[in-house]
């Protein structure tokens, strides 16, 4: 399956160096993982985190794409781990905090794998554009706490302080084609709040949530999935277009509403989603 078409309704992280988690991963009903050798590894770990994570992707994880993040450049540990996750059994590689296409291509410089960025700084929002078009990027990760941070802004449920810079980075990825994936939710045990965080980031056109825990998983991939009224919309879409082009006209009408060729192109990729996410479960 392309990787930019199969799902990414819930990307779990998960600490590189920690052998027990690594090993859990493999049953979660998960579309993605990010394997962290940044934040989730204390400093003195980072090494033997390495070590630790290319013997687990050793071995398989099913149909889960398998996305490692490396420390930034800036530090002591990046290009290391850069070399070191150019040699594991993953399918792209994540740099943090990316304000510039030249982080890229430096990263491009030590691997053929696709690249992802973490998106988490105002540099990197004014950036997004720039950063979405380059060739061997295939994703983003909005790193919403980071930005937090950076803005100074205060927590609220609307998230409306860093709503600017979530839609740019949409805007930035969809005029490109490539995946984008909300930050994550902090209060793991608040599943109201993190349904109505997800509900607003599929809303703005996000492909699926970052998460930090496992108890999430459920409530995100039930959120950027389509559900059984939106299938049984977009077959009925594509059906009365259909007979209306047979008749020679040019738009349908469905539950009181115009169809046109733009409705059925949406209700086609909400079909296709539908069936890459039972194939992910095959």
């Amino acid at each position: 399956m392309d990787l930019r078409a199969r799902p990414y309704r819930s990307v779990l992280y998960i600490p590189g160096s920690k052998e027990r988690a690594l090993e859990k991963a493999r049953a979660m009903p998960i579309d993605a993982i990010i394997f962290d050798l940044e934040d989730a590894v204390a400093p003195t770990e980072k090494p033997a985190a390495r070590a630790t994570l290319a013997e687990a992707l050793t071995r398989p994880y099913g149909n889960r794409t398998r996305i490692v993040r490396i420390n930034g450049f800036d530090t002591e540990w990046g290009e290391a781990d850069a070399k070191a996750a150019a040699a594991m059994d993953c399918d792209a590689i994540l740099l943090p905090k990316v304000e510039s296409t030249a982080q890229l291509d430096a990263l491009a410089e030590l691997t053929d794998k696709p690249l992802w960025a973490m998106m988490e700084t105002p540099a990197g929002m004014l950036a997004a554009n720039q950063i979405a078009a380059h060739p061997r990027l295939q994703g983003m990760v909005m790193g919403t706490n980071d930005l937090a941070k950076e803005l100074n802004s205060r927590f609220r449920t609307d998230r409306l302080p860093m709503l600017t810079g979530l839609g740019l980075c949409v805007l930035a990825a969809k005029a490109h084609g490539k995946v984008i994936v909300d930050g994550v939710y902090n209060a793991f045990k608040d599943d109201a709040g993190l349904q109505e965080e997800c509900a607003q980031g599929r809303d703005m056109g996000m492909d699926g949530k970052t998460l930090i825990h496992p108890a999430q998983v459920d409530i995100a991939n039930a959120a950027f999935a389509p559900g059984a009224e939106e299938i049984d919309l977009a077959r009925r879409q594509i059906d009365a277009f259909e007979e209306a082009e047979k008749a020679g006209q040019g738009v349908a009408v469905v539950d009181g509403k115009i169809v046109e060729n733009l409705h059925v192109e949406t209700a086609r990729k909400t079909l296709a989603k539908a069936e890459a996410i039972a194939a992910l479960a095959d």
